[in-house]
């Protein structure tokens, strides 16, 4: 897909992952609608990126929420070609807790229905509008949907059950989603990065942070950098053959335990 002029949808736009994506499309040419929940740090990145961007305050776990904000991104910008979901939180607990009590239901249903559900119900609505888009190119491609997992799918940490189970389902629904917009011409490709410098790690002081890179992360001998994902994400949404998969971005880590 040539980007110039494409409309994206990044979720979790206000920082992170999400921050460098809206960065690295609009870069390249495409016009941006931001979703977050963080309205003042959504602010910031619109300023950054000045030009042709759209910010709204969304909840990617409300059906109405997501629904009406991308009614908005299509009567702003006409279509809808891209949808990056990067909305996420890891929130953490043990399955039994050192006192003895089990995994808070309330936190489960949050990482799930953020993770999830979430980034299902962005597919769905985005899907819906990219249906309407005249095909491109040779291949007739109408548009691209690209999902992050994490590689805590298959090797999560002590605490992190919840977090798992949310990122494994993003990696399960990857190929049936696929399936099902194959014959209108929409991809649908996840990422799943290992350690990278973002928010969730921002807090961690420097001997801890360098001790998990030692421990756990084969070459390079660092965190990954978020417009490195951006770029991938970038790669993704140019190249039409890529498709049904999920890439690990992650320098060859293998998680430990804790």
């Amino acid at each position: 897909m040539q980007l110039d002029g494409k409309v994206a949808i990044v979720t979790g736009a206000a920082s992170g992952l999400g921050r460098a994506s809206c960065i690295a499309l609009a870069k390249a040419g495409a016009r941006i609608a931001a979703f977050d929940r963080d309205e003042a740090r959504l602010a910031d990145v619109c300023r950054e990126l000045g030009g042709d961007v759209l910010s709204r305050v969304v909840d990617v776990a409300n059906e109405e929420s997501v629904s009406t904000a991308v009614d908005a991104v299509v009567a702003n910008f006409g279509a809808l070609h891209i949808a990056v979901n990067c909305a996420g939180v890891a929130d953490a607990s043990k399955t039994v807790s050192s006192k003895g009590q089990p995994f808070p239901l309330a936190t489960w249903s949050k990482v799930i229905g953020i993770n999830l559900t979430g980034t299902f119900n962005i597919i769905r609505f985005a899907a819906v509008a990219m249906t309407r888009n005249a095909p491109e190119g040779a291949s007739g491609e109408r548009g691209v949907i690209i999902n992050t997992a994490s590689g805590a799918a298959s090797q999560g940490q002590v605490g992190q059950a919840a977090y798992s189970a949310s990122k494994a389902g993003v990696i399960g629904l990857t190929l049936p989603v696929a399936r099902d917009l194959a014959e209108h011409g929409i991809r649908v490709v996840s990422i799943a990065p290992g350690l990278f410098d973002t928010g969730m790690v921002a807090g961690m002081p420097p001997k801890v942070s360098q001790s998990i890179v030692d421990r756990m992360i084969l070459y390079p001998n660092r965190m990954g950098q978020p417009d490195e994902f951006a770029g991938l994400v970038r790669h993704i949404a140019e190249n039409a053959y890529l498709n049904a998969t999920t890439i690990s971005l992650d320098a060859g880590a293998r998680m430990q335990p804790r």
